[in-house]
């Protein structure tokens, strides 16, 4: 699970340091509606520091009681603000995030393009206010009042069904057609699909889940949840030094996510500006996957052959073959018996894009824990959620051939599915999917 266009992979410092951040704008000196103060007043003197924000740190004021203009410093986790306005949506490269909720909505019956658009611009609003430090509009629950934005990020997309149901269906990209049928897929339609997709993350718990409840709320009688998973990430600054995450089968995990510097990055991951259908501009597709860990089966293997399954070291994340992390893997080298060193049916090269006529993917999942059942056994594994151009060409090819072989697919199960249409990021003055709600 730790190579570029891997389904199952997670990665956490693949994308570290390209977070956008910026500094919190001026404070606002009066009460939100109701008389409640906005988060914003309470950052206090945030935007006075001259310190800069950033995934590796930053600072800002913050004061939990509104009679005074003093302000005691926010820690940099706290102060760090992800810019809700821009060309793509935040929280696609935006570095990962230590709390997650992905929530899927079907309109209400009866609801189309119009009760559509006025939703949109009802949550547009809130992910500005909430990602930007304020309270919600009206009714705010206050449970993030003591917080800063923690780099808050919310998603909109929209899923296949969508475009019947409001009227659009000429509208309704090629690369949204329903996802093949895969050997491994055990799928629970219940939890998959939906006409709406919005994807949260935060590095704090509770701003978290400010925004889902406030979006959930804000959803009315317009759409009702269709599913709601909750995962996690390894929070920032918990190792000494940024690093590749490990999932929760203990594996080092993306090791070769595609990276913003690259310079075929945007081809990959991104709708060209002059895309078809002209409002999915900037955009990408999603696709989210439940994936179950057999954790009790995994465990029971020796460390050599969980090593032999992944074909990299667990310890390290380097390759059986030798070097560091990221060196490249020969794939021919042998051991002295004449045996490959790392096996035909090793997830490492399976998945490898030279191996799938360069498909690629930005990974960008959350782990997930949902308890136990009667027998112990635990409910967990990852919230996987990949990024590309076309979803054709990024997704398919690649779970296609992990379903001929993967050594791996023994220890996994693919529970729920969704893929999503996620247009680019809204201009300001405009909410997102405008230009396909009133073009």
């Amino acid at each position: 699970m730790a190579d570029q266009s891997t389904p199952e992979a997670t990665s956490e410092n693949a994308l570290s340091g390209e977070a956008v951040s910026q500094k919190p704008s001026s404070v606002s000196q009066k009460p939100s509606s109701g008389g409640v103060f906005s988060r914003r007043r309470l950052l206090g003197t945030a935007g006075a520091t001259g310190l800069a924000l950033g995934a590796a740190g930053g600072a800002a004021g913050y004061a939990a009681a509104p009679s005074t203009d003093k302000a005691a410093p926010l820690t940099s986790l706290g102060a760090d603000t992800v810019m809700f306005h821009g060309k793509h949506q935040p929280g696609i490269t935006t570095a990962l995030q230590a709390r997650g909720h992905l929530v899927a909505f079907d309109l209400a019956a009866g609801a189309g393009r119009k009760e559509a658009a006025a939703l949109l611009r009802r949550w547009s609003t809130t992910a500005q206010r909430l990602m930007a430090g304020e309270a919600a509009t009206q009714d705010d629950t206050d449970v993030a009042r003591d917080a800063g934005p923690s780099s808050l990020t919310v998603t909109f997309g929209f899923g296949n069904s969508f475009f019947a149901r409001t009227g659009l269906e000429k509208q309704r990209p090629v690369a949204l057609d329903p996802l093949p049928d895969f050997s491994s897929d055990h799928l629970d339609k219940s939890r998959s699909n939906g006409d709406l997709w919005v994807q949260i993350g935060a590095n704090d718990a509770l701003v978290a889940f400010h925004a889902l409840r406030t979006l959930q709320k804000d959803a009315g009688s317009a759409a009702r949840v269709r599913w709601q998973m909750n995962g996690f990430n390894r929070s920032p600054g918990a190792t000494a030094q940024p690093m590749t995450a490990r999932n929760l089968m203990g594996q080092i995990d993306g090791t070769r996510n595609p990276k913003p510097s690259e310079a075929d990055f945007d081809q990959r991951i991104f709708v060209p500006a002059a895309g078809d259908p002209a409002w999915m501009a900037n955009g990408s597709y999603a696709v989210v996957r439940r994936i179950r860990m057999l954790l009790d089966d995994w465990e029971k293997l020796s460390v050599k052959a969980q090593e032999d399954v992944i074909g990299r070291k667990k310890s390290t994340g380097a390759p059986l073959t030798g070097g560091t992390e990221t060196t490249a893997m020969n794939l021919d080298k042998t051991d002295a018996d004449a045996n490959l060193v790392v096996p035909l049916n090793a997830h490492a090269r399976i998945t490898r894009p030279d191996r799938n006529g360069g498909a690629a993917m930005l990974r960008r999942p959350f782990s997930f824990h949902d308890g136990f059942d009667t027998g112990g056994v635990p409910d967990a594994g990852l919230l996987f959620v990949c990024w590309q151009a076309d979803p054709l060409r990024g997704f398919v090819p690649v779970q296609r051939k992990l379903d001929r072989g993967d050594a791996l697919s023994t220890f996994i199960r693919h529970e729920a599915s969704g893929l999503f249409a996620v247009p680019g990021g809204a201009a300001e003055g405009e909410y997102v999917g405008q230009r396909l709600l009133e073009g």
